[in-house]
């Protein structure tokens, strides 16, 4: 058996069936493991019906594997389950980048969520934050025993906060923060389950209404951060210097810290990457996506979740932080075969282990944005990669499929008209079809 390895050389160029042989010869997956990634013993519709409501049939996603990745100087294969072309291959070219400099650190910080218990018609809000401040130690104690599980693990509740806010429709009103260590879990339904316990002794403290009890996805006591360095030699290709490279991609990542229109586009791109990851594991992707974009605007301004630098070296340095409530027991991650078969694929042993891969991967799908932005334009090689699709869209199959989308790539020319143009001359026994007006062979 070959070692295992996230250096995967010409994984991209094999048939989808030898890119599952080469999982089985390094070890990173088993029979089984391979055999839950796709077909029969993946998600049926009648696992599905168990899962959600009125239950017709599944729905697939292309499930691919981002090599490369070194995160904390461990090999790690991602498994990213997208529809987009390009993000895949973006993702793991610049893990590629990355080794050159040492791959990519990360750290997740305790698993500790935010659950909410809103306060109404309290008569005097000062004087009852300060009751249930005093009365904080009980409350916690209260909570003992209702996630059993969680506790032996080491979780449980950790502590309370009390805001008072005010808004013209209900006047001041009173939010108690409950701090709830989830241990492995996403974690949603312990902390929903702990605020729903709450909410009748904070009535009894406040003189209240208890309203909303419900956790919170700005889930800032809950953060992965990632950062890589890289060399600016490592950067260069064609034409471009890796200076250039490099000073370029921080002029980008400028732009999306000054200008909120351009930082929702950025931080897409980082989600691009993030969210397949959550997919493939399932993971609540939504929930990481509401925290991520409210902790963008934290400062009352829209900005990037990223920041590009220059280091004394002239190495491209990166970092990213952002909100991550992820989990590998619970929900979907043990309920969907293939999310388990992802996490074992992944070799990860906890949440936060996930949660700082994720980061990563993150980083490097903005990275990819960024370096194509600075350079060559981002459609050259996103188009490229999505001829494969203009292709089948015009009617073209298996190996056809392959050469017209090879085709239009040469000629700078993928469009689907175009593509029913080369269909055409296939289909005709033409050969190989001429350019296309305007376009030389081979361009």
């Amino acid at each position: 058996m070959t070692a295992y390895t996230s250096r995967l050389p010409g994984f991209y160029n094999l048939p989808w069936e030898q890119r599952r042989q080469r999982l089985l010869e390094i070890g990173a997956v088993d029979p089984d493991t391979l055999a839950a990634l796709g077909g029969p013993q993946g998600l049926t519709p009648a696992l599905a019906d168990t899962m959600i409501e009125n239950v017709i049939g599944v729905y697939g996603l292309p499930l691919g594997i981002a090599t490369n990745f070194v995160v904390n100087g461990r090999e790690v294969l991602v498994p990213m389950a997208v529809e987009e072309p390009s993000i895949v291959a973006g993702a793991s070219f610049m893990a590629k980048l990355a080794r050159a400099g040492g791959g990519f650190h990360a750290h997740a910080t305790e698993p500790h969520m935010i659950g909410q218990i809103q306060l109404l018609e309290v008569p005097d809000p000062h004087a009852a934050r300060v009751r249930i401040l005093q009365a904080k130690a009980r409350l916690l104690q209260s909570l003992r025993g209702l996630a059993p599980t969680l506790e032996r693990l080491g979780g449980g509740p950790r502590d309370l906060e009390v805001r008072i806010l005010h808004h013209p429709a209900l006047g001041d009103f009173l939010v108690v923060h409950l701090i709830y260590d989830v241990r492995d879990a996403m974690g949603a339904n312990a902390v929903n389950t702990a605020c729903e316990h709450l909410a009748p002794h904070l009535e009894e403290l406040s003189r209240g209404r208890a309203v909303l009890r419900i956790l919170s996805n700005l889930n800032d006591r809950r953060l992965a951060r990632a950062w890589v360095r890289i060399p600016a030699a490592a950067l260069a290709f064609g034409p471009f210097s890796g200076e250039q490279v490099r000073d370029g991609i921080v002029a980008a990542w400028a732009f999306a810290a000054a200008d909120p229109y351009r930082a929702a586009t950025h931080n897409k791109g980082i989600m691009n990457g993030i969210d397949a990851v959550l997919i493939a594991t399932g993971n609540d992707w939504r929930a990481v996506e509401a925290g991520a974009h409210a902790y963008a605007a934290r400062s009352g301004r829209y900005t990037s979740l990223s920041t590009w630098e220059v280091d004394a070296d002239g190495a491209l340095v990166g970092t990213l932080e952002l909100p991550l409530a992820v989990g590998i027991v619970g929900g979907a991650t043990r309920a969907h075969p293939t999310a388990r078969a992802a996490l074992r694929l992944m070799r990860v042993g906890s949440a936060r282990e996930l949660a700082e891969i994720v980061a990563a991967v993150g980083l490097a799908q903005n990275l990819a944005a960024l370096r194509a932005l600075a350079t060559e334009g981002i459609q050259r090689g996103h188009m490229r990669l999505h001829a494969r699709q203009i292709a089948m869209a015009a009617g073209a199959t298996g190996e056809l499929a392959q050469r017209i989308a090879r085709q239009m790539a040469a000629e700078g020319n993928i469009r689907l008209e175009r593509a029913q143009e080369l269909l055409r001359a296939w289909q005709q026994g033409a050969g190989e079809p001429s350019a296309g007006p305007g376009q030389e062979q081979g361009e």
